[in-house]
């Protein structure tokens, strides 16, 4: 029995696909890894993003009852700008 074309054809692209398959696999769990080392500092970062606009807050309410030049100049700087219409 003498391989005909389709099937060293076939075979190619069956081993071309299992070559794409393992490398998918690979990307696949070092990038699944990676996020995993990822996420818990991301919400470590929301965390420190709460205390500092906490921190903000207070320095503002202190400021109005206590007025202060100096944190009004600051509390101006850190203030987001409103979206231009």
């Amino acid at each position: 029995m003498k391989p005909d074309a389709t099937t060293t054809i076939l075979n190619f692209v069956l081993l071309v696909l299992a070559i794409c398959g393992l490398i998918f696999s690979v990307l696949t769990f070092s990038r699944t890894r990676e996020l995993r080392m990822i996420s818990p500092q991301a919400s470590m970062d929301q965390q420190v993003l709460g205390r500092i606009q906490a921190l903000a807050n207070e320095v503002a309410v202190y400021n109005q009852k206590y007025p202060s030049p100096e944190l009004t100049k600051i509390l101006q700087t850190i203030q987001p700008k409103p979206a231009a219409k």
